[in-house]
């Protein structure tokens, strides 16, 4: 029998591309209060999270600065130590593995295998392009541009890279070009091909949606054993820092922003400090909560179509009341500056000391690229959960171009207006951000313009918006990881990750504040830089024999068997599966043989 909306039911995929294997996603599950958990992954995850919580929380100052030296007496100090000594050692490494991933998407998408597409030739969209979009990009980097796109043009145009002068036009262009640099094409390919090895082994192989799956090629059925599970829990580590480093931020900025609304509106001081940030963590890891219960497509969806609308709105009004022919013109200038010294940006790794000053790469470069590295397991499987039916040349297209050119344009609207009052004016709002802090860097900006509250408060609520989306499609992700690669994990499940991520951020800002969310994600990253390289190979081995598959003459004349069939079909529903098939089929029978 022949289903109406899947023509081929499920033979075109089990009979030419899933893998050889009879173990399916949550075959080894347990049921605990209401959790499909894959008891390997879920329990030894959940009591090393609860070990770090522990002694953070209690961390034995004395006992450890007896024992290592007085740089461990606190947290704080313990944490600067870790970052130091990863960023310092494996900056270099940092550096050129994410070049060779932006190389690796590149090749994916405009060689022989862009025309693949995630699911299978007979897969259809599930969410309309807009929504798509939406989605990616709320999960991807939301909080983060709104907690830097002021702060960080500022802090490059005082201490610029490219030899120009600090507090200059000059300065002020190249500040904009590597702001450029941390936010633009290199994430978004780390994202790119986490997010397209998933989805690939996942649909296209009808493997579990978790990390292990993309070592089917490698491992074969040694995925379902120990090293599937040492991988998956890897990935739970890096995706729960990953996500806490930008709940932390987020947090930081939302105190800051009430602390500033409560000073101009109500005339009264908002405390700003850890405890309000920790309650602000509460509250809306609350509201996640219930997003969460919500589920994917009323929660997360709509969330993220509310975000894009928010943002827009505050784009263009700070693009109209603000100096805006400065920034359409800063926006292109800024992109070529970027785009005539990206060989230099790329593989600058500082070995002759010309940074600003001490620890500039490692503060700014080194960070990113191990943040967007330990944030990528999350990312880059909500990315492939909501991309099924997509091209490979269009999905790298989706995730790696133009939510690129938003965040540059974003950047230059926010960024540029800062750096336009410190070289045009007299006002200026650099000074205040140096002295207190990243966080507080858009509502100072905000006093330079008109509507200055309705500007705050819009800030106020995209970012906890960003902060719901962020929890919400962390769970999701984590709640995939813990059941076995199963594409619906219980409510449940979802809920235990989203107040397990809300934990995490909430003790590593008691713990050291911004720099133990910085060494989080740089202590996360080290890893699965490693873990990605690897993928770029398995990946490569998957499309190359879905490829071969497609253009082979036992393919060409499988569609040539069904025919008669097919023409039913076409007859009954219409359906655009057959021109997918079709065109495979044609391939096959003018292929090589080998």
């Amino acid at each position: 029998m022949v289903d109406d909306d899947n023509p081929w039911g499920d033979r075109l995929t089990k009979d030419w591309f899933e893998a050889d294997t009879d173990v399916k996603p949550g075959d080894t599950n347990v049921q605990v209060a209401g959790m499909d958990v894959q008891p390997h992954v879920f329990f030894i995850s959940i009591g090393v999270i609860a070990a770090f919580i522990l002694f953070t929380l209690f961390y034995p100052g004395g006992l450890m600065a007896n024992a290592f030296g007085e740089v461990f007496a606190t947290p704080e100090g313990a944490f600067e130590w870790l970052q130091g000594g990863i960023a310092g050692n494996f900056g270099w490494f940092y550096i050129l593995s994410v070049n060779l991933f932006i190389a690796v998407v590149l090749f994916f998408a405009f060689s022989r295998f862009g025309k693949i597409r995630l699911g299978g030739v007979d897969a259809e969209k599930e969410f309309s392009d807009i929504s798509w979009i939406a989605m990616l990009f709320s999960a991807g980097m939301g909080i983060g541009l709104m907690f830097w796109s002021v702060g960080e043009p500022l802090f490059h145009f005082a201490d610029p890279l490219l030899g120009a002068e600090g507090e200059t036009a000059a300065g002020a262009e190249v500040g904009m070009a590597i702001t450029y640099f941390h936010w633009g094409f290199h994430p978004w390919a780390i994202y790119g091909l986490v997010g397209l090895g998933l989805a690939f082994f996942s649909f296209n192989r009808g493997l579990p949606l978790t990390f292990r799956s993309v070592f089917w090629p490698v491992l074969g059925d040694r995925i379902y054993g120990w090293p599937g599970h040492v991988i998956d829990i890897l990935t739970v580590f890096a995706t729960l820092f990953g996500i806490a480093t930008s709940l932390g931020l987020g947090a930081m900025q939302i105190s800051a922003g009430i602390s500033f609304l409560g000073d101009e509106v109500a005339g009264t001081a908002t405390p700003a400090g850890t405890g309000m940030q920790v309650a602000i963590i509460a509250v809306i890891t609350a509201i996640a909560l219930a997003s969460v219960w919500a589920g994917l497509d009323k929660g997360i969806r709509r969330l993220s179509n509310l975000n894009v609308t928010l943002m827009l709105v505050m784009l263009f009004t700070v693009l109209i009341v603000g100096p805006t022919v400065f920034v359409l013109g800063l926006f292109p200038q800024a992109l070529g500056t970027y785009l005539s010294n990206f060989p230099e940006l790329a593989l600058w790794a500082d070995s002759f000391g010309g940074a600003p000053y001490e620890g500039w790469l490692d503060s700014w470069t080194v960070f990113y690229w191990a943040w967007w590295i330990a944030w990528s397991p999350f990312v880059g499987l909500f990315i492939a959960r909501i991309s099924r039916g997509r091209t490979i040349r269009e999905f790298v297209a989706g995730v790696l171009i133009l939510p690129a050119l938003f965040s540059f344009f974003w950047m230059a609207t926010l960024g540029g207006t800062a750096l336009h009052f410190e070289l045009f004016t007299e006002q200026g709002i650099m000074g205040t951000v140096f002295d207190v802090g990243e966080e507080v860097a858009m509502f100072e900006l905000f006093t330079l313009l008109p509507f200055t509250v309705l500007l705050s408060v819009l800030a106020v609520i995209l970012v906890t918006t960003f902060f719901v989306t962020s929890s919400d499609s962390g769970s999701l992700v984590l709640g995939h990881l813990s059941s076995g690669g199963k594409h619906d994990a219980p409510r449940n499940q979802r809920v235990a990750w989203a107040l397990a991520e809300g934990a995490i951020a909430a003790v590593l800002l008691i713990g050291g504040g911004l720099g133990a969310l910085q060494t989080a994600s740089i202590t996360a990253g080290l890893p699965f830089a490693v873990v990605l390289l690897f993928l770029c190979y398995s990946l490569y081995l998957g499309l190359e024999k879905e490829y071969r598959t497609l253009e082979s003459e036992e393919f060409a004349d499988w569609v040539e068997d069904i025919q008669d069939e097919r023409d039913v079909v076409v007859r009954k529903s219409g359906s655009g599966v057959v021109t997918n098939i079709e065109e495979s089929g044609r391939r096959g029978r003018t292929a090589d043989d080998d």
